[in-house]
């Protein structure tokens, strides 16, 4: 397993929409993720809207978490915090925490953005090095950036339309395509529920086997919820599934 691999739920999410005040998740949600790497529970990741003040200016504070289990655990630890400040007003990223260990890999970085400047000042908190780096106007980080597509008007997704996402991960901005592949009616250990059924185009070579390795699934309401992902990862594939939810603005769209 190569890093990510717990916490790309929240890589592949993103899509290329237009930012609002209006949001559609509300303080207090919280979703939790059932992980499994080739059969084997791998772990979970979780992620809270929770509320937070900086700069004077109302925040969402989002704190995702990702940890490995078990045997999966025993071979290849993983701890992962992220943490994203949203500005309320024009839902940017201001400040973005991550302190993640997977394995050998570790990493402990604070980015603080300054959208008018296309500026991100980099805190490299392990070896005290502070690099500021361009940034695109749109830039996210990997959790603003799942929740800008929390935003979207479901009806709006249309089979075949491609969508584009720049996330900005420190000392490089990734751009992330994504495909509607269509709508399906997804079996879930809540119930079935509609679903729409999605394809991020990522990097082969570095975490997936090839481009079109990822497919994942999200609820087909206002929620726009993960509910499902599947992908080939270079070595073995892995699985992650909506395990709990909490405190969702609307119903989801369960079906018979």
């Amino acid at each position: 397993m190569k890093k990510y691999i717990l916490f790309f739920t929240f890589i592949v999410l993103s899509f290329a929409l237009p930012l609002h005040a209006q949001t559609n998740y509300k303080v207090g949600e919280n979703l939790k993720f059932r992980v499994h790497y080739s059969g084997l529970n791998a772990g979970f990741a979780s992620i809270d809207v929770r509320e937070a003040t900086l700069n004077g200016k109302s925040h969402y504070h989002i704190v995702g978490k990702g940890n490995s289990t078990g045997a999966v655990r025993a071979f290849f630890k993983v701890d992962d915090n992220y943490e994203s400040y949203i500005d309320k007003t024009d839902l940017k990223p201001t400040k973005f925490v991550r302190n993640i260990v997977e394995g050998s890999y570790k990493r402990h970085q604070i980015y603080y953005f300054d959208h008018a400047n296309r500026k991100a000042k980099v805190e490299n908190k392990r070896d005290g090095k502070i690099t500021t780096e361009t940034i695109p106007y749109d830039a996210q980080d990997l959790l603003s950036a799942f929740y800008s597509l929390r935003n979207a008007d479901s009806s709006k997704l249309k089979t075949g339309d491609f969508l584009n996402e720049n996330i900005f991960l420190g000392d490089e901005t990734l751009k992330f395509r994504l495909k509607v592949l269509g709508r399906e009616t997804l079996k879930t250990k809540f119930g079935k529920i509609s679903a729409i059924k999605i394809r991020p185009y990522v990097q082969s070579g570095r975490i997936f086997k090839e481009s079109e390795s990822v497919t994942m699934w999200i609820s087909d309401d206002a929620n726009l919820v993960p509910l499902k992902i599947k992908a080939g990862l270079l070595v073995g594939s892995l699985n992650a599934d909506l395990n709990e939810y909490k405190n969702l603005k609307y119903p989801l769209n369960f079906t018979k």
